[in-house]
């Protein structure tokens, strides 16, 4: 299943952005919004312990980062410091470039990628994953002339680009040519979804993956400079 923190905001795999500065970035932007924000509210957002919560704001503050202040028996309120509006302006720096980063990789990975596919007359493509991912992957599609016949998620429900978001146990009901597990998030999370597929009886060969993965099959280089893990080919109908 997928937690909440996959859902607030990607867990990413890169030396720009690690998990507990993005973390904290959540944190220092929570506080930033409501000084009244419970650590209750903080841990079901975060999809972590209660106690966990505790620890993570408890760095925030030997760091300088954050004052918390007892206003009442029982009731905390959290303030930035100057030094925490400062670390939340490089870490929100930070998070752009990589994003920007990660939007110019991902479009071009899937551009070869897709256009691989539509050389090969697979022109059904379904989605795992919804998001910037999946709507970066879209664009991809149009410019390739491809089809978007499915979306799935691990929850399923309402719709994403006009289709309805379906749950992964549906598979056997739609026709497709290739699916594409469109997530941002990190390695392990795209590993648990092409593992989910595979558990699914998904055939290895119509995955694709944002990035590559042992036994995956990379989309064919387009140019010595572009970046070649993160593109990944495999499955039916990521």
């Amino acid at each position: 299943m997928r937690s909440e923190v996959e859902q607030d905001f990607p867990a990413q795999d890169s030396p720009g952005m690690k998990d507990e500065a993005q973390r904290d970035l959540f944190l220092l932007n929570a506080i930033s919004e409501d000084t009244n924000v419970t650590q209750r509210d903080l841990s079901k957002r975060l999809g972590v312990a209660l106690g966990l919560t505790n620890l993570y704001l408890k760095r925030l503050t030997s760091r300088g980062y954050i004052k918390i202040i007892n206003i009442k028996a029982n009731r905390l309120q959290y303030l930035l410091t100057p030094k925490g509006i400062a670390e939340k302006s490089q870490l929100t720096y930070t998070y752009v470039s990589y994003t920007l980063r990660m939007y110019r990789e991902a479009r071009e990975s899937l551009r070869m990628a897709l256009s691989h596919l539509a050389e090969d007359g697979h022109k059904r493509i379904a989605f795992f994953g919804t998001g910037e991912a999946a709507e970066v992957a879209y664009l991809c599609l149009k410019e390739n002339g491809l089809e978007l016949s499915a979306v799935f998620d691990y929850e399923g429900g309402g719709q994403f680009l006009g289709l309805p978001v379906r749950p992964p146990q549906d598979l056997g009901e739609v026709e497709y040519d290739r699916i594409v597990i469109t997530a941002y998030g990190s390695m392990q999370g795209t590993e648990a979804r092409v593992s989910e597929l595979l558990r699914l009886g998904v055939p290895q060969e119509k995955i694709v993956t944002l990035r590559r993965l042992p036994g995956t099959t990379a989309a064919p280089p387009h140019s010595e400079n572009t970046p070649q893990d993160e593109a990944g080919g495999g499955g039916v109908d990521g």
